[in-house]
Parts: structure tokens; C-alpha cells; sequence
């Protein structure tokens, strides 16, 4: 039985790479690096559905991060509250001698 040629990530993108950068046929890649053609199809797919969030990303992770510190900011302004409202609550049972 024969067992299968495991590629690395940057295997796949520099086999792809080979074939956009030097316009060298499917066909002929495919013979090159002795990969079935379907395997190139299925990568080249993969690569192309997402090359658009790889692209945006950055734009996306700006907005990410601020929502996050957005987010933050305000949790720990209702965590103020909170402690605040506790306080208050502790202090007025202990006029009223509950504590």
C-alpha cells in the first residue's frame, strides 16, 4: 500500500504560487510535484474562498479590537456601579441595625 505525501501549508501555497507566478499548466505542476489534479482544484478553491477574509482581516480585527475595548470599558463601569449600589446597601443596613 502505498502511503501519502503529507504537505505543509506553505507546501500547498508555494505549489500554487509556482503555477500563478509562472503561468506553468495545471497538467504540468501536477506532474512536477506529483500531485493528483484534483488535489491542485481543491486547494486552489480553498485558497480563492479565502483569500477575502485573509485580505480583510486586518480591517476586521481593528474593529474587533475596539468593540472589545468598547466592551470592556463598559463592564467596568457597571462593575463600579455595583460596588457602589453594595456599598450603599451595607451601609443603610447598618444604620438600620440589620447588620
Amino acid at each position: 500500500m502505498k502511503k501519502r505525501k503529507r504537505l505543509s501549508a506553505e507546501e500547498k501555497v508555494a505549489i500554487l504560487r509556482d503555477h500563478f507566478e509562472n503561468d506553468i499548466s495545471v497538467a504540468d505542476i501536477c506532474e512536477k510535484y506529483r500531485i493528483h489534479p484534483n488535489q491542485f482544484y481543491s486547494w486552489r478553491k480553498e485558497l480563492f474562498e479565502n483569500a477575502a477574509q485573509v485580505i480583510f482581516s486586518k480591517k476586521s480585527d481593528k474593529k474587533v479590537k475596539k468593540k472589545i475595548e468598547d466592551l470592556e470599558s463598559s463592564l467596568k463601569d457597571r462593575n463600579a456601579v455595583i460596588a457602589e449600589l453594595l456599598q450603599e446597601n451595607i451601609n443603610l443596613k447598618k444604620l438600620s441595625g440589620e447588620i
